[in-house]
Formats: structure tokens, sequence, C-alpha cells
């Protein structure tokens, strides 16, 4: 049989298939072959019952990711919280990066702006400029309004920074979800792993995923020159560099740097495309070992 993988948790995998939820593992072939099942896989399977099976293979996937472990992702929730924990730039900017890289659909979401007093606020709305080459929400309506009129059939992660709010947030998105949230550690400004598996849920003719937070995003599997792609505010101006494969970081009569001078692209952005270039830059290849 064909079907979905909509929930793993501890080593079971629970498959969608004809509207009845099967519950897998994986046969031993898979360690062997050191393939890891994915939430979000196509799979093929063999049912003993509704609480035993074996996955047998798992269809080519267009797309995966490690944080959150989800497959065949078509857009993402990025929950950002303005206050508690505080606001990282670099830490958005490093999930933006890996969506795009994935071709995956960027949405971002601001939470938390109630614990903002009234001149934080005003200075936070530099922030949502800095991104306006995403869709970018501050109200939790608006965002589930334009999910509907964007997406059919599709599966979609919310992700972000642990203690973000993104389980409060699929809470509003359906209540019967009930899902766990807590408070925010004052004196570590981090918030509790309060999921602590993945699964998809469905919701307005598509799957939704909550999935555990993070306080580090490491970037993997880029390429230092691919890196200036995906950034989305730099595309407008970049095909004006004098050079064709500038990298927009020491290159003379640069656009990219001139708009950031002009304050058509937000510096803190271009600070983030700068550390991230280095940081690919300085990673020394890895050379497979002659086997003889």
């Amino acid at each position: 049989m064909k079907g979905l993988i909509l929930q793993s948790l501890s080593g079971y995998y629970d498959v969608l298939a004809s509207d009845v939820i099967y519950r897998t593992r994986a046969r031993g072939n898979f360690r062997k072959r050191r393939i890891i099942p994915l939430v979000g896989d196509q799979v093929e399977f063999k049912p003993a019952s509704l609480k035993e099976g074996y996955l047998l293979e798992i269809f080519a996937r267009k797309n995966s990711l490690v944080r959150p472990p989800v497959a065949n992702v078509d857009a993402a929730i990025v929950v950002v919280s303005c206050q508690q924990p505080a606001f990282s730039a670099n830490l958005l900017d490093r999930q933006l990066v890996m969506l795009e890289a994935q071709k995956i659909k960027p949405v971002i979401y601001f939470s938390k702006q109630d614990l903002l007093s009234d001149q934080e606020l005003k200075n936070f709305t530099k922030v949502f400029i800095a991104y306006a080459c995403y869709p970018v929400f501050e109200d939790s309506v608006k965002l589930q309004e334009y999910l509907q009129r964007q997406l059919k059939q599709q599966v979609l992660v919310v992700m972000g920074q642990t203690g973000a709010g993104k389980s409060t947030l699929l809470n509003k998105f359906d209540p019967t979800w009930n899902l766990t949230t807590r408070e925010v550690s004052k004196a570590l400004s981090r918030g509790k792993h309060t999921t602590r598996k993945v699964a998809l849920m469905a919701w307005k003719g598509n799957y939704i995923a909550d999935t555990p937070g993070f306080s580090s995003f490491e970037l993997k599997n880029l390429d230092s020159q691919n890196l200036r792609q995906l950034f989305p505010d730099f595309w407008p101006f970049q095909s004006n560099c004098k050079f064709r494969g500038c990298l927009h970081q020491n290159e003379p009569a640069c656009a990219v740097k001139a708009a950031v001078a002009a304050k058509k692209i937000a510096a803190s952005r271009y600070q983030s495309y700068l550390q991230f270039l280095e940081e690919l830059q300085q990673k020394k290849p890895k050379y497979n070992r002659r086997k003889d």
C-alpha cells in the first residue's frame, strides 16, 4: 500500500492511506542503508494490522529539513518572537536562507508584540520593513486568511526558536488541537521544549506540522557561490553589478552594496549575508578516503 507519514515517535511511523491510519516501523535494511523516514514522506508499506506494519520504500523527496525533520514541504511559517526570547535577526535570516535553498515558501509571523512597550513597538517597525520581500504578518487571523488563499493540498510547517509561540499560534488555527504551551524562562530567555514529536495535522485541506523548537541553527549543504540567490531582497539589484559573479563582498561597482548604502536593503540583512558567506568560505572541503 502507498501512504503518507503523518507522525514519527520513538521509532514508530503513523501512515495515512485511504483515510485510515496504520502504525508501522522501518525494516532493518533502512538502518543499514542509513535511511531515516521523515514525516511528510510518501511511502510504500505492508500492514499486518492497524497497529503493526512495515515500511518498504520511501519515494523520492522534493526536499527535506533537518530542523524540523520534515520532508516534501511546500511552505513554512517562521514564528519570530519580538520578546522572550529576544528577537534575533541573524537566527531568522538563517532559517530563511535554508528555506530558500530547499525551495520552500517562507511566511514570517511576529509573535508577542504585546510584550513590547510603545517605543519598542515603534522601533520594531524597522524590522518589519527589513523583511518586506517576504509575506509578513503580525495578526494571526490575517495570516490564516492568507494561507487559505495560497495553499491547496500542501504541507506546511511551523518553525522557529524555542519559546517563540508556535503552539500558541496553532491553537488559534484550531483550538481543538489543544497543544501544550509554557512560559519562557526569564533567567535564560529560552522557552522549554513543549513539542517533542513531529506530526502533520489536517487543516483546511492541507497538512500542517507543529515541530520542536530550537535555539541555534547551523547552515548546512550550502554553496558560497549561490548564497546571494537565497536573499530575495538582493534580486532586484544584483543584475546591475559590474561583475557577473559578484559576491557583494569586496568587489567594486557592486549594486547590492550601493542598495544597502541607499537603505533599499536593510543593513542587518546584508550583515547576515556577509557572515554566512564567510562561514561558508571558511568551511574545509571534505574528501572521501581512497579505498584500496
